[in-house]
């Protein structure tokens, strides 16, 4: 459709940017520096991510007049992949009344002997996934424990020998399904596995907020917020400079249960707007930063793992030709 020369349209047309960082990935993965940038790079997002079609540039020679800044964060529970594993040696393997077992499949001493020769021990590798897992179950029971059969495969490798022979598998398959038929496993509380997710590469491990999440004040969103500095940029020139909390989404989930955090109310009012409106003109780049000013906290939060957004939204009004 043709242009129409000499007329322009005025509409109500917010535009957004996000970064995202995907399942499985951390936020390293998607920004390695301490400054977060938005409507820099669009090239590839789909519209969920970006709005913008050219990077920090509006479409054709349009204006726009920027009345709020919106910083939006999902609250999206996340996926840990398979790598990186952990190790746990001689964990001791019982039965439901405590008793060992030993190599031949039979059970041992009731109480078991500690250091007993015949005691079947098990070397195990968890991957992540399967270790938050079981760190949410152990939660989630009465005694804060949670059992694990000799037997279970799921993300889980386990290797039985007895303490005479450690890192050999002496105990054959048959003895082994004796072993777990008599309700052979081992047994992990909330500490003993909180340890094993610290003995990880430090980079590889989750923040405190996605090992403990919704306690309150150790929220993941809480740590965004609070330890970090948006600043609008047209042209070369600051526009407006602020911790990430003076930007109130204004959207987004909510609820007014203690075990949720919402940044803001989800209300298009209840947001930051300008007192005076920014005017971006046509061909003039902009764009907006996160900075996270904090060598440490920065550190803690590149070690988020996805589905993450950060969305950055700047609402106002869109000048464009009428076609």
């Amino acid at each position: 459709m043709a242009v129409v020369r000499g007329i322009k349209e005025k509409v109500h047309l917010p535009i957004y940017d996000s970064l995202k960082v995907k399942p499985e990935e951390q936020l390293r993965d998607a920004e390695r520096s301490s400054t977060l940038k938005f409507f820099i790079d669009v090239q590839g997002k789909t519209k969920l991510e970006t709005n913008l079609q050219s990077a920090g540039l509006l479409p054709h020679y349009n204006t726009f007049e920027a009345r709020a800044l919106r910083v939006v964060f999902s609250d999206l529970p996340p996926k840990f992949p398979e790598d990186p594993k952990v190790t746990d040696d001689g964990a001791e393997v019982t039965d439901a009344d405590g008793g060992h077992f030993k190599a031949d499949g039979t059970a041992g001493t009731k109480p078991p002997t500690a250091g007993a020769a015949t005691d079947v021990v098990a070397d195990v590798e968890i991957d992540l996934i399967r270790l938050m897992r079981l760190l949410k179950e152990a939660r989630a029971s009465k005694d804060g424990t949670v059992d694990i059969s000799v037997d279970d495969d799921d993300g889980i490798k386990i290797d039985l020998h007895d303490t005479q022979s450690p890192g050999q598998l002496d105990v054959t398959p048959d003895n082994l399904d004796k072993i777990a038929g008599a309700g052979g496993a081992f047994t992990y509380t909330v500490p003993d596995l909180e340890k094993l997710i610290q003995t990880l590469d430090e980079k590889k491990q989750p923040p405190q907020e996605q090992i403990t999440p919704n306690n309150g004040s150790g929220t993941l969103i809480s740590k965004l917020i609070y330890n970090t500095v948006t600043s609008l940029f047209v042209g070369e020139k600051t526009m407006i400079q602020m911790p990430t909390w003076f930007f109130p989404s204004g959207a987004g989930a909510y609820s007014e249960g203690v075990t949720f955090i919402s940044h803001g109310e989800p209300n298009p009012t209840a947001t930051f707007r300008f007192a005076e409106p920014i005017f971006i003109d046509k061909q003039q780049n902009f764009r907006v930063e996160i900075e996270v000013p904090d060598a440490d906290t920065l550190k803690e939060l590149q070690k988020a793992y996805g589905p993450m957004f950060i969305w950055v939204v700047l609402d106002g009004y869109m000048t464009r030709d009428v076609q």
